[in-house]
């Protein structure tokens, strides 16, 4: 594949200006007023991967936004690849922590992307990742580069819990047949050392609601005599964890894995600078549970956070009330071995069990999924190792991401085929926060790489 540089380079502007397209669209799933949005987004996916030779595709209708399937099949004798990833993104907000609209893409240089990156909202999570294979596509496709058949199948629910693709994938097995599932949605080290995450934790997302009075009531006037909801449930979430910052909900680490000595000192071995994390962070000190490393605590230990706290008056100004409602949501990130229905169920009733006799509260569910661990010693992890040895000259180093992508699990289940992850972002490229970004040297370098993927592992799959 000695054309794949000059093929890049011969067409980086475009490349550049597609990508760019994509992220003005607002495809923000969790909010049904960019429902027209979302539906547009699909539609650009479909048209690009037509354009990029898949001689089949399809928009499929769900119960919520619809999938894109793309196929291209040249020899069903042959290995097949199948390639997931989303269109829809987070929402944007704050806005006004934005530098920049965050649907109006800037291009702008930083330490850490001298070439440039690209600020927009999912930009990195996950439209510029998976714009990348459906990049890599089309060079192997034009250029006769393509070694194996593919698939493609990019959804629009992920940022919310990829409801529709669960309905979708028991439905079309045979459909989605094949010998392994790539993804580009999480990150690696550093852009000098590459990475390859072997493990992804669960999720748990519920939203819970305390009710105290029957109205808003002045807090002059019935403060002291009336509990407020506000009070209760900042003391409710605060008693989730114990001074050493461990999750007291009863027999919520039953199922936890612990890593032996000997694992957790190989995972010590991965380059990590304190010191450079607490300054990319501007804090003075890092936090968690007691006993383990920072590496440790966002990847293979479970987590329980409030995303989001509410209740009362939250205007401009001064407004005295006891609110009679307050809310807040929570996620909690578990490790493989973890059940995410029975997590939920766990918190549900504790949750419950800890109010006291002057609210009442009503916990809902929102989504989640299951952890996932992918073993090093497959023919596809080979693959993905000497990919990457290629365009970056380095071995990459396996390596447990504190992230969720709940569906991948369920793949495994349904399609019966493993999963590997080659994620070209960074941690700095600020997914989910305002001001996200992605390289646009690791945007390249993915469409760069992906096609060695598909050479090594169908080298490998044939002998």
């Amino acid at each position: 594949m000695k054309t794949i540089n000059s093929y890049i380079k011969k067409h980086k502007p475009r490349f550049l200006s597609e990508l760019i397209a994509l992220l003005k669209m607002p495809s923000i799933s969790a909010d049904s007023a960019y429902k027209k949005d979302v539906l547009n987004t699909a539609d650009f996916i479909l048209e690009s991967l037509k354009k990029a030779g898949c001689d089949k595709v399809e928009l499929c209708e769900t119960p919520g936004y619809p999938i894109i399937y793309g196929e291209k099949i040249i020899d069903k004798n042959l290995p097949t690849v199948l390639v997931y990833g989303h269109y829809d993104v987070q929402p944007a907000d704050p806005i006004e922590l934005w530098d920049s609209p965050p649907f109006e893409p800037v291009l702008k240089t930083t330490d850490i992307h001298p070439e440039g990156a690209i600020f927009a909202r999912g930009s990195c999570d996950d439209k510029g990742q998976m714009y990348m294979h459906v990049k890599a596509l089309e060079y192997m496709t034009v250029t006769g580069n393509l070694p194996c058949n593919v698939k493609f199948m990019i959804e629009g629910e992920e940022e919310i819990g990829s409801e529709s693709l669960s309905w979708f994938v028991p439905r079309n097995t045979e459909k989605l047949a094949n010998d392994v599932i790539l993804i580009s949605d999480t990150g690696m080290i550093a852009n000098d050392i590459p990475s390859i995450t072997t493990g992804l934790r669960g999720l748990s997302y519920v939203e819970v609601e305390v009710t105290g009075p029957n109205r808003d009531l002045h807090s002059g006037l019935y403060g002291g005599a009336v509990a407020n909801p506000i009070n209760i449930l900042t003391k409710m979430i605060a008693s989730l964890h114990d001074k050493n910052n461990h999750i007291t909900i009863p027999s919520f680490y039953d199922k936890v894995e612990n890593l032996s000595t000997k694992e957790r000192s190989e995972m010590a071995k991965a380059p990590f600078s304190l010191e450079k994390y607490k300054a990319a962070l501007e804090i003075d000190a890092v936090y968690g549970e007691k006993g383990y490393s920072t590496n440790e605590r966002n990847s293979i230990r479970p987590t329980l956070d409030v995303n989001g706290i509410w209740g009362g008056y939250t205007g401009e100004g001064a407004k005295t009330v006891i609110a009679s409602k307050a809310y807040a949501k929570i996620s909690m990130r578990l490790v493989p071995n973890q059940n995410w229905k029975e997590i939920t169920e766990l918190f549900k009733n504790h949750f419950e069990s800890i109010a006291p006799d002057t609210v009442t509260v009503k916990v809902t569910p929102h989504h989640g999924g299951q952890g996932y661990v992918t073993p090093i010693d497959t023919i596809a992890y080979q693959a993905a190792s000497r990919a990457y040895q290629t365009t970056f000259g380095k071995t990459p180093i396996p390596q447990r991401s504190g992230g969720s992508i709940p569906i991948v699990a369920l793949f495994e289940q349904e399609l019966k085929s493993k999963t590997i992850l080659m994620g070209f972002g960074l941690n700095s490229d600020a997914i989910h926060s305002p001001n996200e970004h992605f390289g646009v040297w690791n945007y390249l370098k993915g469409i760069e790489t992906i096609p060695y993927f598909y050479k090594y592992f169908t080298e490998l799959s044939t002998k």
